[in-house]
């Protein structure tokens, strides 16, 4: 799963946003680096890329991707699911993605001085580009594959990507429309289980 589909599986609060989103760009022990709510959802974001990562769905979309750019498949997949999710968003969510994109900025905005250096130096583009709903569009993913490509050391073919997406465009909504709603459903349990342990 990319941002939006995290952010999306997130409590609705602030804090957890933050959380589920610094997922990817904080490694190691968090036991004196944030508070406990945003530590949870650094917590539920990886469990969330493990559940997804091993689903059979995923597994499936991946394979999908050309033997060239295979090796950034699972990438490419997270990144292509934001997509269909933030086109289908009304059929997971009653608020829009307008206000839901502008509460999750405003939250970054306010909590500047705990994100890690890394995530403070693109906040300006994340804000400024809104990324979040450029998401719906395939001009915003094309942006997207290379951005990240961009910050890999070594040359690379990840930004051509979007041909994999615009050659497979029904199979991987069809696979994001499957899995979305089981991801749904993990973190749905899986806070039923935390609620139970601290009871």
């Amino acid at each position: 799963m990319n941002y939006l589909a995290h952010l999306f599986l997130s409590e609705p609060t602030p804090e957890s946003m933050i959380g589920n989103f610094l997922g990817d760009f904080v490694k190691g022990s968090l036991e004196s680096r944030y508070t406990e709510e945003i530590r949870r959802g650094i917590d539920l974001h990886r469990k969330v890329d493990i559940y997804t990562d091993s689903h059979p769905i995923f597994c499936a979309s991946k394979r999908i991707i050309a033997p060239e750019r295979r090796r950034f498949a699972g990438i490419l997949i997270d990144v292509f699911y934001d997509h269909f999710l933030a086109k289908n968003w009304h059929k997971y969510s009653d608020i829009s993605l307008v206000d839901f994109s502008q509460n999750f900025y405003q939250a970054l905005q306010d909590c500047q001085n705990i994100l890690p250096e890394s995530v403070k130096l693109r906040l300006p583009q994340i804000i400024g580009c809104d990324v979040l709903r450029s998401y719906q569009e395939i001009s915003g993913i094309d942006r997207a594959l290379q951005s990240i490509s961009a910050r890999f050391k070594r040359v690379n073919n990840l930004a051509d990507g979007l041909e994999d997406l615009e050659s497979n465009y029904q199979q991987i909504g069809s696979d994001f429309a499957v899995l979305f709603p089981d991801a749904i459903d993990y973190v749905t349990s899986y806070r039923s289980q935390i609620d139970i342990i601290q009871l």
